[in-house]
């Protein structure tokens, strides 16, 4: 397997395991809702970019618009969940700006998800 989705199959195993850890501190700690959605979205994201890394191994896909989703979402999941998180547990803002150029990010990793499965392949 190529090192970049290597790369990403490990992001996805961080992201589960941070989905796991922040979905156990939204449970005892008072940090309010937003610990618990960044949670879920690391989470979600986690199998889904598990599952970009076996659509890439397949080769049945367009593979550059592939590996660019998966960028995306990594990206997106750093942005939109570590400001969730930090501003969760801290009370400070990631970075301004974070949270929705993170979804943004989320949503154009989607988008291109799709366009790798309807491009030709090359």
């Amino acid at each position: 397997m190529p090192w970049p989705e290597r790369l990403v199959l490990a992001l996805a195993a961080l992201a589960g395991f941070l989905g796991v850890v922040l979905s156990a501190a939204a449970a005892h700690l008072q940090a309010g809702p937003s610990l618990a959605t960044a949670a879920q979205f690391l989470l979600f994201h986690a199998t889904a970019l598990t599952g970009l890394v076996a659509l890439a191994a397949s080769g049945r896909l367009h593979a550059r618009v592939l590996r660019a989703a998966g960028i995306a979402l990594v990206l997106g999941l750093v942005l939109f969940c570590g400001d969730l998180a930090v501003r969760s547990l801290a009370g400070i803002a990631l970075v301004p700006m974070a949270a929705p150029t993170g979804g943004v990010l989320l949503m154009a990793g989607w988008v291109l998800a799709g366009l790798a499965a309807i491009l030709p392949r090359r």
